[in-house]
C-alpha cells in the first residue's frame, strides 16, 4: 500500500525542515509552512513503526473542513490544500501552550479522576462522576507543547504567572477555546455525534491571533456516538467512540503504553489494513462525505509536484 513514512523534499526558497511525530513541516522564505500530513502514527508519544496508509490524507481533509466552517470565528493559517495530504499556510508564532477543551469525563481526565484526583489544571471536578459523564460546563485543561516526549498538564494560573501567555492574549484564547468547542459540537451533532474533548494550537502574525494547526481531527479529538450515549451511561456500559483510541486501546491490550521498557506489539498488515479503514470511516462518518481515493501513482511523486506548482504561485 502507498503510504508516505517520510519525505525528504528540497523546494526552492526552503529556509528550515522540522520532522514532527507525524507531520513534515517545511519552511518557505520564513514567511509560509507546507505541513505533510504522513502516514505515520502515533500513540502514548511514541510514532509507531508502520504508517496508515491514507491516515494523514483522512486528517488533513477533516482538518481543512473543520478549518473552513470555524473561519468567522477568528482567521487560521491556511493559505491553501495543494494536495490531499497537504497544508500551505501562514508561519505564525506558536503559543507554548495547548487549549485542551473538555466537555465530558473521559480519557486522561478520567484515569486522573480514577487514581483519585479531583483537579485538573486548576479545575475542580465533582465527587460521585462516572467515566464519560457529561460534565456541567466544558473545562480548560491546557498542556506545554513539549518538543520531545510528553506534554504536560499546566493551569491557567501557572501559564499566567510563568508568562508562557500574557493576561490579555490568554483572556482571548479562553474566549476562541470555547467558541471553537461550541461550533464543532453543533457541526458533531448534526452527523450524529457528540463532540467529547479536542485541543486547539493558536499562533500570532502581525499581532494577531490565528487558529494554527489541525481542528476536530479523530487524533486530536475524541467523539461518541450520540445515539444511545444515555443509555450506555445508565448501564455503566463503554461508549461507542470514534476517535483513535481503539489504537489506544489495542496497544493497551497488547501490553504497550508508552512505558520503558515496552516494546510495540507487531503490526500484521491485516492489523494495518483494519487501522486504515477505521480512519476512512472515521473521515466518512465526521464530514458526512464519501471518501475519496487518490489516484494510484507514485504518492511522493504526486505531493511534491502538487506542492510545487502551489508554492510557485504564492
Amino acid at each position: 500500500m502507498n503510504a508516505i513514512k517520510e519525505t525528504n523534499f528540497n523546494f526552492d526558497k526552503q529556509t528550515a525542515f522540522y520532522r514532527g511525530k507525524v507531520r513534515d513541516v517545511y519552511t518557505i522564505d520564513n514567511q509560509y509552512l507546507v505541513m505533510v500530513a504522513s502516514d505515520r502514527i502515533s500513540a502514548f508519544d511514541v510514532v509507531l513503526p508502520r504508517p496508515i496508509p491514507y491516515k494523514g490524507q483522512v486528517l488533513n481533509q477533516i482538518a481543512a473542513k473543520f478549518l473552513k466552517a470555524t473561519a468567522d470565528i477568528l482567521p487560521n493559517w491556511v493559505v491553501s490544500i495543494p494536495d490531499p495530504s497537504v497544508t500551505i499556510g501562514q508561519m505564525c508564532e506558536p503559543f507554548k501552550v495547548e487549549m485542551v477543551i473538555r466537555g465530558y469525563l473521559a480519557g486522561h481526565a478520567w484515569r486522573t479522576y480514577a487514581a483519585g484526583g479531583r483537579e485538573l489544571c486548576g479545575e475542580v471536578l465533582a465527587e460521585g462522576l462516572k467515566e464519560n459523564d457529561k460534565l456541567p460546563e466544558p473545562i480548560i485543561t491546557p498542556t506545554t507543547k513539549a518538543a520531545v516526549g510528553h506534554d504536560e498538564d499546566i493551569s491557567k494560573v501557572d501559564i499566567l504567572v510563568k508568562g508562557i501567555v500574557s493576561e490579555e492574549d490568554y483572556a482571548q484564547l479562553e474566549k476562541y477555546t470555547k467558541a471553537l468547542f461550541q461550533r464543532g459540537t453543533e457541526i458533531a451533532k448534526e452527523r450524529g455525534l457528540i463532540l467529547v474533548d479536542t485541543k486547539y494550537e493558536f499562533g500570532k502574525k502581525d499581532g494577531e491571533i490565528y487558529l494554527i494547526d489541525e481542528i476536530h481531527t479523530p487524533d486530536s479529538s475524541r467523539y461518541f456516538y450520540a445515539e444511545g450515549y444515555e443509555e450506555r451511561q445508565a448501564a455503566g456500559e463503554p461508549q461507542k467512540q470514534l476517535s483513535k483510541e481503539f489504537v489506544r486501546q489495542w496497544l493497551i491490550e497488547n501490553g504497550f503504553q508508552g512505558k520503558d521498557g515496552q516494546q510495540v506489539p507487531e503490526m500484521t498488515d491485516e492489523i494495518i489494513a483494519s487501522i486504515s479503514e477505521r480512519y476512512i470511516e472515521l473521515y466518512e462518518h465526521i464530514t458526512g462525505e464519501k471518501f475519496v481515493y487518490p489516484e494510484a501513482e507514485e504518492v511522493l511523486i504526486r505531493v511534491e509536484n502538487n506542492v510545487k506548482g502551489a508554492l510557485a504561485v504564492l
